[in-house]
């Protein structure tokens, strides 16, 4: 599927838990409302469709204390989104909202509030959790076996635009929903939006994460380039496509990072000054420990990996939410084998792992890679993390926007007022208007 002469789609996500960003001497205080605002700006500026908040509802921890990946803080989604769409006009509002967690009269109102006080510019990222650890935080614990996640999630938006559609224009009527998970009824407090429904995305890349995505995304956040990437996004249109749906409604928008510089070695070495900025000696240890379930303090950052076996039983007490024993087998075995074939010690991988998908070179280079990608039907935009906050757009807005535009893959101006005209989505109707 060729998207030529289609333009791309961008956005950008804040923060990313994969490394310390905080420690950038450039990044602002993450606890700082300036520092959202710089960045949202930013992204606004550069005429994106939407700025998606990533959510942790635990913070990280690492053998009982808080990770150095966690003293940033988790702040609600849709408070600073709806304190954000005051000092902006026109860009895409996207919070994280976890399906597992929470309850869905509560977030239908609070995503159809910020939808209205932000002129139609809401979104959704529908997220799900299945482990007992984060659920310690929630009344209902871990309750919630890992094969049925996606069923209450499903449920979930299904509850949601169930209720967002039963406002008509002369008032509420009643709306109902029953399945195993939702027995609801009543009246819904919010008039319909601006949008109608507010645009869904989605990032789960398991059998059942893509039928979800099939089924109910407007947006797929994708963890794939390359090669991998044309197989997912040929795997989910074609998916969409047996669900009835219209696959060219689905934007499928790949995470990526970027490091930029005037000439392809500056570039290169600028995106290693930033890993290496990002990912310490200490991180790069604590990546490993969170796999092998045991100490590894006493081996060298830059040394082989461990050519021990994970702990098939680590103490719940000092290692609370890692993966099942078989699945950190399996990834032990695969890091030491990518280490192996590269000649990587423990830094150098955990730098590999935590370094995204990077578009590397002069603003230009850049610019063609993505604009390749995107017509190659590959993906139809990006989902840009930059390596730090309030400024690790600039570039990018300053340097490479410009050049997408000249080459016509990118647009240069808004041309609509909501995220759904951004994301050339239709507005969906109400119950009785469809």
């Amino acid at each position: 599927m060729s998207n030529t002469g289609k333009a791309m789609h961008l956005a950008a996500l804040f923060p990313s838990n994969q490394s310390a960003g905080w420690r950038d001497p450039r990044a602002g205080d993450h606890s700082d409302f300036a520092t959202f605002t710089g960045l949202a700006q930013t992204a606004e500026r550069g005429l994106f469709d939407f700025f998606l908040l990533a959510d942790y509802p635990r913070l990280t921890e690492h053998r009982g204390a808080i990770s150095e990946v966690g003293t940033a803080g988790e702040f609600d989604q849709v408070t600073t989104l709806s304190a954000l769409s005051a000092v902006t006009e026109r860009i895409g509002l996207v919070p994280t909202v976890n399906a597992t967690f929470n309850e869905p009269f509560d977030v239908a109102r609070r995503l159809a509030s910020l939808d209205h006080f932000s002129n139609g510019r809401c979104g959704w990222n529908v997220v799900t959790t299945s482990n007992a650890w984060t659920g310690e935080n929630f009344r209902r614990g871990g309750y919630l076996p890992h094969a049925d996640r996606y069923q209450r999630a499903a449920e979930f938006v299904r509850a949601a635009r169930t209720m967002w559609r039963s406002w008509e224009t002369d008032g509420p009527t009643r709306f109902h929903h029953d399945s195993p998970q939702f027995r609801i009824s009543g009246h819904f407090t919010v008039p319909a939006g601006p949008q109608g429904c507010p645009p869904t995305l989605q990032a789960g890349d398991s059998e059942q994460g893509r039928e979800f995505a099939a089924s109910y995304a407007d947006v797929v956040y994708s963890r794939h380039l390359g090669r991998a990437g044309h197989t997912f996004a040929a795997d989910i249109r074609s998916r969409t496509a047996r669900q009835g749906r219209d696959s060219r409604q689905v934007k499928i928008m790949p995470g990526v990072s970027f490091a930029l510089g005037d000439t392809d070695e500056e570039a290169q070495e600028n995106a290693r000054a930033a890993q290496e900025q990002t990912v310490s000696p200490q991180l790069a240890i604590w990546y490993l420990e969170r796999t092998w379930g045991r100490a590894l303090s006493s081996y060298d950052p830059d040394g082989p990996l461990p050519d021990i076996a994970p702990e098939r039983t680590p103490d719940p007490s000092q290692w609370s939410g890692i993966a099942a024993a078989e699945v950190r087998s399996t990834r032990a075995r695969k890091w030491r084998a990518y280490a192996a074939e590269h000649g990587l010690g423990i830094r150098e991988l955990v730098m590999k792992l935590t370094g995204g998908k990077p578009f590397i070179g002069t603003p230009a280079r850049v610019a063609q890679q993505m604009t390749d990608y995107v017509r190659s039907g590959g993906a139809d935009g990006f989902i840009l993390v930059p390596a730090y906050a309030p400024g690790g757009l600039d570039d990018f807005v300053d340097r490479v926007v410009p050049e997408l535009q000249e080459r016509g893959s990118y647009r240069t101006a808004y041309t609509g007022e909501t995220l759904r005209d951004h994301l050339d989505l239709p507005t969906p109707g109400n119950r009785r208007t469809g």
